[in-house]
């Protein structure tokens, strides 16, 4: 039987590090406001000059090095963002150019938050279907191009990133991806969006006047949302794979809020040393988030083989999601 193994990551954060202290003009003693509040300390916003598909590009040429492999092995990528360099053409297309795979088909998914997962779903069924080898995973969001800098509430929560993964056909038992878990609700599609953003209402000088072309969340619409489905992928994924929450060596979150972790380690007794985050140095990378945790684990040596790590992710679209591997 084929698996998907991951044979390589790699992961890129801004170099412009923006502290809490930015936000005191919108909010008093913003940095306890907003640390008691997330658990974030700091965020990476993109220069003005860099794009999603230059961060993209950086973790993609990272991961290419932690695998050895060449870009011209690459069959396919797979690039998941909520904020492309522009509507058209796919993200996903200037990356390839950027990177040289020139033998890769290539596009965009957007799933929000949930993309990287959503992506690396989207490859493991390429490479398990037979017709590809090997396929790249991308997620890579600029959030700070998008955000509401008026609103306290949503633009102190995001930093900017870009991670990638390298999957390869094995047939190695018992390694590699071992179950996926994906649901999308459109019920909610109203909870997080830019109003402002393409067909439906155009960008004109009265929407930007409006900030409708600006990030929007209903924050505790999304808590409650996100804390009802953290128990279902925990558990689905376990179930399908054969294996029980306590057998698992890390979780590697959606890195949202501090709250959100905090209620999986109490909802399954789980340690909390044992979730992998930069929430509080990166802050939401939305589509980067589960990506690049998952680089910057694996790289440094804490991810090892043998090890059993749930990564999961949700947001708007509704969608959630996650995967199970066994490295």
């Amino acid at each position: 039987m084929i698996h998907s193994q991951i044979i390589g990551s790699g992961g890129y954060s801004p170099e412009q590090v923006i502290s809490n202290d930015y936000f005191e003009p919108l909010v008093e003693n913003a940095d306890e406001w907003i640390f008691s509040r997330t658990g974030i300390r700091e965020r990476r916003f993109a220069r003005e000059d860099q794009a999603t598909s230059d961060l993209a590009t950086i973790a993609a040429r990272n991961a290419l090095e932690s695998a050895g492999i060449s870009a011209d092995e690459i069959d396919c990528i797979v690039l998941g963002t909520s904020t492309p360099d522009m509507s058209l053409p796919a993200t996903a297309c200037i990356v390839q150019n950027n990177i040289g795979a020139k033998n890769a088909f290539v596009f965009d998914i957007n799933a929000v938050c949930s993309s990287f997962v959503f992506a690396m779903e989207t490859a493991d069924n390429f490479i398990r279907s037979g017709k590809y080898k090997t396929v790249m995973a991308i997620g890579a969001d600029t959030y700070s191009r998008i955000l509401d800098f008026q609103d306290k509430n949503t633009c102190t929560l995001f930093g900017d990133g870009a991670g990638a993964a390298i999957l390869r056909a094995s047939d190695t038992p018992d390694r590699g991806i071992l179950s996926t878990y994906m649901r999308s609700d459109g019920s909610g599609w109203e909870l997080i969006q830019v109003p402002s953003s393409g067909s439906r209402k155009p960008i004109n000088a009265e929407t930007i006047a409006n900030r409708e072309n600006t990030f929007k969340m209903a924050g505790k619409q999304v808590y409650v949302f996100a804390t009802s489905v953290i128990p279902e992928i925990i558990t689905e994924l376990c179930r399908r794979a054969g294996v029980e929450p306590s057998d698992l060596t890390h979780i590697i979150p959606h890195q949202a809020n501090i709250r959100m972790i905090d209620f999986i380690a109490k909802k399954f007794d789980y340690p909390k040393e044992r979730f992998l985050l930069n929430l509080d140095r990166c802050g939401n990378t939305s589509s980067a988030s589960v990506a690049l945790v998952l680089a910057e684990n694996m790289n440094n040596g804490t991810i090892k083989p043998g090890d059993l790590v749930l990564t999961m992710a949700f947001g708007g679209g509704l969608s959630w999601g996650g995967l199970l591997i066994r490295f």
